[in-house]
């Protein structure tokens, strides 16, 4: 059963939808896939990356830039395992 609503989600799921594609790559398919399953404190940080600029996320998923904080760092790191060979 999950914590939030079928409004909350399908507003989390429409938030993955970005201007890059390469974002929507990588983000539809983990909120799909894999956000029911993480930790309740890993869900509100993956809510709160939804709120960062499609820039920002670039340079954090291109590995440019570190995101503030070690769980959005995990989380992208996460995201990112999911991808790789």
């Amino acid at each position: 059963m999950s914590r939030f609503s079928l409004q909350e989600l399908n507003r989390f799921r429409w938030r993955c939808r970005r201007g890059m594609a390469e974002l929507d790559i990588l983000l539809v398919p983990f909120f799909e896939d894999a956000f029911e399953a993480l930790e309740a404190g890993q869900q509100t940080t993956f809510i709160g990356l939804l709120e960062e600029e499609d820039p920002v996320l670039w340079e954090w998923f291109s590995e440019r830039s570190q995101p503030p904080g070690s769980e959005m760092l995990a989380l992208v790191q996460l995201i990112l395992k999911r991808v790789r060979p």
